[in-house]
């Protein structure tokens, strides 16, 4: 079986750049995880995301394994936690969130995560995950009590990633945050994909067609989005979103 990286890497060489959907299986979208999974099928994008920062009832790895039986694309653990963590991944973003300094998630739920992750023999991608301000208080920021990298200090982005790629990471995510009322901007990813050489995920308040091809034009290797299959629970703007990142079909 070909590993989940080269394909992301094959993924980006043949179509220019690669989009990923995001689904929370929490409480919040029970009763929704199929549909959403049918809309991901249908909509060209490259691969699922899954995780939340919370888990506000027992049903959570039900649900994964609901995404999982259903997708027709790699489904990759995006983690809030090691409690988050089952046989039902293909792969998983091993991440360190370096832009804080709460070694909890620097390296505490890493060590713990670890040997169920050998037992269960899930694909590990090491990813570097960059925190960016997105205008308002997230999730993560407010979970992982992290302060987030100014929103216009693309020097401070530029020096964690390259901290990242040093240290062995294969991927760097840049975060806006789950509903961020603005996304990375264009300056930044540019400033930070001309400095490292491992791809850079972008993910965080990106709606629009027209906002994803901005940041993959700039830089960006992966688009992520979430949101807006919460929201509009509708395949047709995935669609776009998707023939948008896809700037060599």
């Amino acid at each position: 079986m070909k590993s989940i990286y080269k394909y992301l890497l094959d993924t980006c060489k043949k179509k220019g750049a690669g989009h990923i959907v995001l689904i929370d299986p929490d409480r919040k979208n029970h009763g929704l995880i199929e549909l959403f999974v049918d809309l991901v099928n249908t909509s060209g994008a490259d691969a699922i995301f899954v995780g939340g920062s919370l888990m506000m009832d027992g049903k959570f790895h039900e649900r994964v394994a609901t995404i999982k039986s259903l997708s027709e694309v790699p489904v990759i653990f995006f983690p809030g936690g090691a409690n988050q963590l089952n046989e039902h991944y293909d792969a998983i973003l091993f991440m360190s969130l370096l832009s804080g300094r709460n070694p909890q998630f620097l390296i505490g739920e890493q060590v713990i995560s670890a040997p169920i992750i050998k037992d269960l023999k899930i694909e590990t991608i090491p990813t570097g995950y960059l925190l960016v301000d997105g205008g308002g208080e997230s999730t993560v920021e407010f979970m992982s009590a992290s302060n987030p990298i100014p929103i216009h200090r693309a020097d401070i982005a530029e020096a964690h990633a390259l901290a990242a790629q040093y240290l062995g990471m294969k991927l760097v995510y840049l975060e806006a945050g789950s509903g961020a009322k603005r996304s990375v901007p264009a300056t930044t990813i540019q400033s930070v994909s001309q400095t490292i050489e491992i791809p850079v995920i972008v993910g965080g308040g990106i709606r629009t067609p027209e906002s994803a091809k901005k940041r993959v034009l700039a830089g960006a290797d992966f688009i992520v989005t979430g949101t807006v299959l919460e929201a509009e629970k509708s395949g047709s703007v995935l669609q776009e979103i998707a023939s948008a990142v896809h700037t060599l079909e």
